[in-house]
């Protein structure tokens, strides 16, 4: 395994345990190579990798710093919505419903958590523009979010993440996505505005941390007459 990987993985492994939360500054890079007995720019090397994987930020003049959520990593790290000419902006919400029920199946299996475990479902309608584009299903583990069921829809932000990380500890760095084309169901359409049976994109989302432990499964049904799904993968 190559040096720069192994201090890559030592620094992953440190921001996983706590050591440096999201916000906080980590040591220079000159001070990290002396701990670590390597070269600065095994160091650099690590930690740009780092940086381009969303882990980690630089701020000129400033330091590095774990990263932490945002609406600017929100909207271009986990939102992949555009407008028909490309232009991506965060919707607004409306909170549905808020409650705790046994897990389905599914979600269980998803979450990696034995059937029937307590969780918390959120339901939203997404707008942009003012008009509803998406609905989503959010489901979390009670036990993770011990008084989230509490809030009402005007205490819950629009950026749920950034809730995650800063009141319940919990960071999410990557995510799984599927996609798949389904029919409106009539709940989905009176919603929506649109007819039984329109066509809608499904993504289903599992949200992870950085060690890749299971923390939301969100399902959104998105109109896309005009908007579309777009990634750039690098």
């Amino acid at each position: 395994m190559s040096l720069y990987i192994q201090v890559k993985d030592l620094l992953l492994a440190r921001i996983a345990k706590g050591d440096w939360s999201p916000g906080n500054i980590i040591p220079s890079e000159m001070n990290l190579a002396h701990e670590l007995g390597v070269s600065q720019g095994t160091v650099r090397k690590a930690i740009t990798e780092l940086v381009e994987n969303n882990i980690l930020t630089r701020r000129q003049g400033r330091g590095t710093f774990v990263s932490n959520h945002d609406v600017h990593r929100a909207l271009f790290h986990f939102f992949h919505i555009t407008d028909n000419k490309g232009h991506k902006v965060l919707p607004d919400s409306r909170v549905l419903s808020c409650r705790r029920q046994p897990a389905r199946r599914n979600e269980a299996a998803l979450l990696e958590l034995p059937v029937a475990t307590e969780i918390i479902r959120i339901e939203r309608v997404r707008s942009i523009g003012a008009k509803p584009t998406m609905i989503e299903t959010i489901t979390l583990a009670a036990q993770d979010f011990a008084d989230l069921d509490k809030k009402t829809g005007i205490d819950l932000p629009n950026t749920l993440y950034e809730l995650y990380e800063t009141k319940y500890g919990i960071t999410i760095h990557s995510a799984d996505e599927k996609l798949r084309a389904i029919p409106a169901s009539k709940h989905d359409a009176q919603l929506l505005g649109l007819p039984v049976a329109s066509p809608l994109l499904e993504i289903e989302r599992v949200a992870l941390t950085l060690d890749k432990t299971p923390v939301e499964l969100r399902i959104s049904r998105c109109v896309t007459k005009n908007h579309y799904y777009h990634n750039t993968c690098f």
